[in-house]
């Protein structure tokens, strides 16, 4: 018997090269995998926007094969109805985003949209292809429906002016192209102050002074009234639906978190900000952890580490997971601890970035004496030669009219019109409930007494465990003497031991590796370019200052992360935690029709069914 191994036969690749084929072509029968449909039919109606919209924008594109494709997916009204075109065309590009997100609602009006293409292509072209393709989607779309169960987001009456604003923009723009569209068919040379009067005028369904040849006068003023149209319904809609408000931090859950907090505070210098009554909060099943978050622009953002017992953390963790898949939000985590990361990313297969570092100050091992101090310590002494004097005490130890005079100083000298904070803020002063928080005060005995006494600056701490306090917020008078905030917090560190405290955390910094490696000799191109970056954005936040104010005590650093899903939802993320921390938030006041009710809390559809030991939701 032969030991050579015998050639393999032609027909073996042909098996295959068959086996291939029929492989795909299974997979083209069985359609699309069902976690991809939603991103499917979002990209699909935000395509078929667009070439709606340039369909009742620019007549010859009516005509061309490519709008063949659009007359026969969802949203076509008649292939020559250029209003009705730009009309669907804007409609489903608000429609995609949800689409994509798997939004119950998007889901019930494609299935509303696609039945009406398939009539409308039957009633003005006698098409099968444009009958069959949308009764195809809308099949896909049917059978598919367990994927478009995300609930709503919270929603208040600021989404009707953002609307009126953005849509009342988009509209104005569009008019102008649509005026512009049509150069052989002008009637004259209108300038463009009468062109954007005709936009104007003609959203708003009355002739402007721009005139057109033949037909097209027609065209123009039916696409004007129609982005009029939707502007004016998207807004009425969203200033008068029902509100589905985010869930507050009620009494009850603040009880629960003080309770954890009171035995498991000391972990995490962030736990107390967990105390935020704009924040949720969903609890493990036990009850022995829990996760608040806020939700904004669809990200669920959480802070810091989770509160509790660590060994309850992954159940807590779970719960917001199933918070974040139940609603379609895109999942993070702003500022927690290397340990939190850690958790965050074993139990969830989420990613963990550094953002930065948290100066820590170890009461025992401060000292003005030093080299190192000789600024921090001249500060202090040319500011206590001035005639100020502080004061450090717990909130429960003040009175009430000394409490008032401090709320309201820390509220008149705030620097922004609105308050900034979210994940290291507690977001008030002096509350009852707050007692265990300390206060550190600056006096100028010398001074013309004013609205606030002789008070010139406040530094509030909030509790981190039994020996520990954390940075709250930092408020002078603006004619005080610099150096205040310098002054307090050696004041604070020298009380400490007063009271116990043992570790005080100060400010986070941002990017602090950056910028210290960066300042180094052997840096090279790519980390001073880096740093060049953070030290450009530092005009406008403090970056730098930050990282320079806290390395005048000498802390030791603890870095902090930020949890995500995927790097192409971090600048989403950003632009959440900004909107969280205060930077973007809008400082203008809502008119009355306009304004938040408060209307009774009520849980999230898919906790109904739980115990009343499963956690609420505390968001933004």
């Amino acid at each position: 018997m032969s030991g050579r191994v015998p050639k393999p036969t032609a027909r073996a690749p042909r098996r295959v090269r068959d086996g291939g084929v029929l492989l795909r072509a299974r997979r083209l029968l069985r359609g699309p995998r069902p976690e991809s449909v939603p991103l499917l039919v979002g990209r699909a109606c935000a395509l078929v926007g667009l070439l709606d919209i340039a369909a009742g924008i620019f007549p010859r594109f009516r005509h061309s094969r490519m709008h063949d494709l659009a007359e026969v997916l969802p949203g076509a009204f008649g292939s020559f109805a250029a209003a009705l075109s730009l009309s669907a065309g804007v409609l489903l590009l608000l429609l995609a985003h949800g689409l994509k997100r798997g939004k119950r609602r998007a889901w019930r009006a494609a299935v509303a949209l696609l039945p009406a293409g398939a009539v409308a292509q039957f009633s003005y072209r006698h098409s099968v292809l444009g009958v069959l393709i949308p009764l195809v989607l809308l099949a896909l779309l049917l059978r598919h429906r367990d994927q478009f169960a995300a609930l709503p987001d919270p929603r208040s009456r600021w989404r009707a002016l953002a609307n009126f604003v953005l849509m009342g923009a988009g509209s104005l723009l569009l008019g102008l192209v649509i005026v512009n569209a049509q150069p052989g068919q002008l009637i004259g040379d209108p300038s463009l102050a009468d062109r954007l009067t005709h936009v104007v005028y003609g959203l708003f369904g009355v002739e402007g002074p721009v005139d057109y040849r033949g037909h097209t006068s027609w065209t123009v003023a039916f696409c004007l009234g129609a982005l009029g149209w939707i502007t004016a319904v998207t807004t009425i809609y969203l200033a008068f639906r029902p509100e589905h408000p985010a869930a507050r931090l009620t009494e009850e859950d603040e009880a629960r978190l003080r309770a954890l907090l009171a035995e498991h505070g000391g972990r995490d210098s962030l736990g107390h900000f967990a105390l935020r009554r704009d924040k949720a909060v969903v609890f493990s099943p036990s009850g022995k952890a829990a996760v608040t978050y806020r939700v904004v622009s669809g990200v669920m953002l959480a802070s810091g580490d989770p509160i509790g017992d660590v060994e309850a953390w992954p159940g807590a963790i779970e719960r917001f997971m199933d918070e974040a898949r139940a609603h379609s939000w895109t999942p993070a985590v702003m500022g927690c601890s290397e340990t939190g990361g850690h958790v965050w990313t074993r139990e969830t297969g989420l990613d963990a970035l550094e953002i930065g570092d948290e100066a820590v100050v170890d009461v025992k091992d401060f000292s003005l004496a030093g080299r190192a101090m000789r600024n921090v310590r001249q500060m202090v002494k040319r500011i206590e030669r001035a005639g100020y004097e502080t004061r450090v005490r717990r909130v429960r130890d003040l009175g009430e009219a000394e409490l008032d005079r401090i709320r309201r100083a820390a509220d008149d000298w705030r620097g922004t019109e609105t308050e900034r904070g979210f994940s290291m803020a507690l977001g008030r002063v002096g509350d009852p409930a707050d007692g265990d928080c300390l206060i550190a005060t600056a006096h100028k005995a010398e001074a013309e007494p004013g609205e606030y006494g002789d008070l010139k600056a406040i530094l509030h701490f909030v509790p981190w465990g039994e020996d520990g306090v954390s940075l709250d917020l930092m408020r002078r008078d603006r004619s005080a003497d610099p150096g205040m905030n310098e002054l307090l917090i050696v004041a604070a560190l020298r009380a400490a031991p007063a009271f116990g405290i043992e570790r005080v955390s100060l400010n986070f910094a941002m990017f602090r590796s950056a910028l210290a490696r960066g300042e180094k000799i052997g840096a090279g191109p790519v980390l001073r370019a880096w740093r060049g970056l953070l030290l450009f954005l530092s005009r406008w936040f403090q970056i730098e200052s930050l990282y320079k104010f806290n390395a005048k005590f000498r802390p030791r650093w603890e870095p902090r992360f930020v949890v995500y899903r995927a790097s192409a939802d971090l600048p989403r993320i950003g632009f959440a935690a900004m909107q969280a921390e205060g930077f973007l938030n809008p400082a203008v006041p809502l008119p009355r029709f306009l304004r938040r009710r408060t209307p009774a809390r009520r849980p999230c559809a898919h906790m109904l069914d739980r115990g009343p030991s499963e956690g609420t939701v505390r968001a933004a």
